[in-house]
């Protein structure tokens, strides 16, 4: 989703020399690529065995690619996928002077007791609660263990939703998940709340970021060479569920209709309740950076690209 929609960004801005890296499997996550430009496809089995050959046509990495289930349970998959492969492709990028971005994730900052801020002085103190928090946290340890982080950019994104996420299945975004019920008129389900005493049902709140403000701001990294370190990709402001439902809801034109439900067991222990991102280290960089109010985020995501089944 970040990836397509990267590309979609870049080549607006003039840019169309780009290698993609992917496996598209049997799905419909091929359309995404849909009137892009880029130069080739490449597997990520073939990936280092194409760097070998071609690597002094790359200038930049921008890596996003990761197992993001936050129930996937197998950790040595992970160990494999999120963390090794991460590694081994920095050290291709530290080792032949090219720009390397890749995608951390706010679940490394688990029930944000201790805060959401990236400042990597507190890397060590975290304590995310599933393995796929556990795996991007690895990365970022492994960066600050090595003492690269000056010359990498590790992103922080938050709760990313917006177009080109149909290929997601059970991971895709609330907002897109709800928007054919609402249509059907079927209730919208939202989880009663596991701690009653500081948020009621459906006032659990993340920091919800639209697709194209993330991608403006991964760009921005991408062009800026002299910056290092690791940065949340956020709103900065928390969107409770019931809100969200609201703007879906107001979106489509329908009153609301919303059934709170009990959370399942396998969720309780590694519930976020609350996310919220620190953003004044980004702030300070990069001031003035616009963002998309959450209604009007909502709104066009729902009228211009999920109602019509559109791509960015």
């Amino acid at each position: 989703m970040i990836g397509s929609g990267l590309v979609r960004y870049l080549n607006d801005l003039g840019y169309n020399r780009l290698f993609l890296v992917d496996d598209l499997g049997a799905g419909e996550k091929w359309k995404n690529l849909l009137g892009k430009s880029f130069i080739e496809l490449i597997s990520p089995q073939n990936l280092f065995d194409f760097l070998k050959t071609r690597g002094k046509e790359i200038d930049a990495v921008v890596h996003l690619g990761a197992c993001s289930d936050t129930t996937e349970t197998n950790g040595d998959y992970l160990m494999e996928n999120n963390v090794r492969f991460s590694i081994r492709l920095a050290e291709w990028t530290l080792s032949h002077n090219k720009r390397f971005i890749y995608a951390s994730s706010a679940a490394t900052y688990g029930d944000g007791s201790l805060g959401f801020s990236d400042d990597e002085a507190l890397l060590e103190d975290l304590r995310p609660l599933n393995l796929y928090g556990f795996s991007k946290h690895l990365v970022d340890l492994w960066m600050k263990r090595e003492n690269v982080l000056s010359k990498v950019v590790g992103l922080k994104y938050f709760n990313v939703f917006g177009p080109n996420e149909y290929h997601k299945a059970h991971m895709s975004s609330f907002v897109c998940k709800m928007v054919p019920l609402i249509q059907n008129q079927i209730p919208i389900k939202l989880f009663k709340s596991n701690d009653p005493l500081r948020f009621a049902d459906g006032e659990q709140s993340r920091d919800f970021i639209y697709l194209k403000d993330a991608v403006k701001m991964t760009s921005q990294f991408l062009f800026s060479p002299g910056i290092g370190g690791i940065y949340n990709i956020g709103l900065g402001i928390p969107t409770s569920w019931n809100q969200l439902a609201r703007h879906l809801f107001a979106s489509l034109q329908k009153d609301p209709s919303i059934l709170y439900i009990d959370m399942p067991k396998e969720l309780d222990r590694q519930y976020q309740n609350y996310t919220c991102a620190d953003m004044s280290k980004f702030h300070k960089i990069f001031p003035g950076t616009p963002f998309t109010p959450m209604q009007e985020a909502v709104r066009e995501y729902v009228n211009d690209y999920l109602v019509g089944l559109h791509r960015w």
